[in-house]
């Protein structure tokens, strides 16, 4: 991650509530300012993965929180301590996201737009304009030391995947709601402090958005302890999983994904149900055609294993930056692979555009 940025002071900024409104009179005391930063610091990745899980966009979640900093250290001099600072942090963050949620449509994936399983050996539907859920790198939440405990409260649940992107389907401020109620444990009360509304409109927009994130996301707290990156059937079978790829072994592919796998690619529309069937996709689409021909680099993405994938290039033998795939393993099989065509997401995680194999030492 890069080094935290403190705002330019000459900037407006919007007060608590996250509307348009005007720039705070005064700016904050020196001496104000030394005691701000070492308190909010140690919050920007939980920050982060809160305004993640409301806008289903890493970048979008960076972004944001910078905003969050701007405001709080312009409305700091006025901060009465009447809740603790992190808990006046995660008010701002909340009302910036739900301002800019006004001016976004929700994120989707393949699995989202409503439509059945595509044949394998049809035609690709790309569709770049749309606004896809993006994974959320680990170092972005958990690539910082921090002498805070608060910040290690991000679990891997709460920023999987396959939860955030239910979490898009639900209204805004039903997606704030169950955030701050079920994610973040907070009280009725300050919920509806938050957002300015009644604790029995708090309450009934958590109703709502349960019950809908139940049909979307059934496996909701289900996660096994098989999952867990530690676990050496996991680290097996991703290594298994990698070397099929690099070996262009369609077939070992297959047997590694559960029978009722489920694969996606945006931003290509189509996804596809069941391990045959992601083989035959793989046979048809994939521009490889050969063992060697594709890389595969570990990285980590909303707590689960990823790979960044390079593809061969025929015309000047390079590997260049292809996709990245991001796995969900249960019962010792692959059962969702999301594959992300958007190569600049490689610079998101560190990765260089081509990767280059190292050269042996001389003896």
């Amino acid at each position: 991650m890069t080094a935290p940025t403190r705002p330019d002071t000459r900037h407006s900024a919007d007060d608590l509530t996250g509307t348009d409104g005007p720039a705070t009179p005064t700016a904050p005391e020196a001496d104000a300012d030394d005691s701000f930063w070492p308190q909010v610091e140690p919050l920007r990745g939980e920050l982060i993965a809160h305004c993640y899980r409301m806008l289903g966009s890493a970048g979008d979640a960076e972004d944001l929180v910078q905003e969050t900093y701007l405001r709080a250290w312009r409305a700091y001099h006025n901060f009465e301590h009447r809740s603790s600072v992190r808990t006046w942090m995660y008010q701002i963050a909340t009302n910036t996201c739900l301002t800019a949620l006004q001016k976004r449509e929700k994120r989707p994936l393949p699995t989202g737009l409503g439509q059945p399983s595509a044949d394998p050996r049809g035609e690709l539907d790309s569709r770049p304009e749309i606004s896809w859920l993006e994974p959320l790198p680990d170092a972005l939440v958990w690539g910082r030391a921090t002498a805070d405990p608060a910040a290690e409260a991000v679990t891997r649940e709460s920023i999987r995947l396959a939860f955030v992107a239910a979490l898009q389907h639900l209204t805004a401020q039903q997606r704030a709601v169950l955030i701050l109620r079920d994610v973040l444990a907070w009280h009725a009360s300050e919920v509806a402090e938050t957002l300015g509304i009644s604790v029995a409109a708090a309450n009934s927009a958590l109703q709502r958005a349960r019950a809908h994130l139940a049909k979307l996301d059934p496996e909701q707290g289900q996660q096994t302890a098989a999952a867990e990156p530690s676990d050496p059937r996991q680290r097996e079978l991703l290594g298994a999983y990698a070397a099929a790829f690099e070996n262009y072994d369609v077939a070992r592919i297959v047997e590694l994904l559960k029978a009722d796998a489920v694969w996606e690619m945006p931003p290509f529309t189509g996804w596809y149900q069941g391990a045959e069937q992601i083989g035959a996709l793989i046979s048809d689409k994939c521009p490889a055609e050969r063992a060697g021909d594709q890389i595969m680099v570990p990285v980590t993405a909303n707590g689960q294993p990823c790979f960044a994938l390079y593809m061969r290039d025929p015309d000047d033998g390079l590997h260049k930056a292809f996709q990245i795939q991001q796995l969900t393993v249960r019962d010792g099989r692959v059962a969702h692979v999301t594959c992300y065509f958007d190569t600049s997401l490689f610079e998101r995680f560190g990765l260089p555009m081509t990767h280059v194999a190292e050269t042996p030492a001389l003896a």
